[in-house]
């Protein structure tokens, strides 16, 4: 997939890790604040509203459930949490990117109950490669760095009275986990 000029630079900033220093400093938080990630460019708004636990997953893949609970820096649950949730499909590729996919594939809109608790019924994401076809490609060659992101899960949490989170959720035995090309694997979900 060649990406335009704009898209080149960004990618630019991601494998040299700009774009994580600048969300790390733009979002400053307390010890126990899970830590931010950048956007990316896979988001699509206006995804389904899915009931606790509903499957999101339209294609095929290894069945997994997603489970956790969204608390404040205190510990304290946080009910009525709107977690936006997208992920790449087993080929590696996100809906939208991937026109064979079905409308509203790995992505959905989950709420959190009354203890902040919610569950997401999903495929296990997979690691994927970034587009390589231009001059960040050659700069990684160049580099002898491989193109890949680990496995994860992405997240746009929303609660009123609170800032918005965007994060992800990375497999914890990903091979690329310690080596993300975007420089990113170095956000954890507590």
């Amino acid at each position: 997939m060649r990406w335009s000029g704009a898209q080149e630079f960004i990618l630019l900033s991601d494998t040299l890790g700009v774009s994580m220093l600048v969300d790390a400093i733009n979002h400053r938080h307390s010890a126990t604040a899970t830590e931010t990630t950048v956007f990316g460019p896979f988001y699509i708004d206006g995804m389904p509203d899915r009931a606790f636990g509903e499957n999101m997953a339209f294609t095929p893949g290894e069945a997994a459930l997603v489970r956790g609970r969204v608390v404040d820096v205190h510990g304290n649950a946080l009910a009525g949490a709107v977690l936006d949730v997208w992920q790449t499909a087993e080929n590696g590729m996100y809906s939208g990117q991937d026109t064979e996919q079905p409308f509203g594939n790995l992505r959905g809109r989950y709420r959190t109950d009354a203890d902040g608790c919610f569950a997401i019924r999903t495929i296990v994401p997979v690691a994927y490669p970034i587009p390589t076809d231009g001059p960040v490609g050659r700069m990684l060659d160049a580099a002898n760095r491989h193109a890949w992101r680990p496995a994860h899960l992405h997240f746009m949490i929303e609660v009123p009275g609170y800032c918005k989170l965007v994060t992800h959720l990375f497999n914890h035995d990903d091979p690329y986990l310690a080596s993300d090309a975007c420089s990113a694997s170095n956000s954890h979900c507590r």
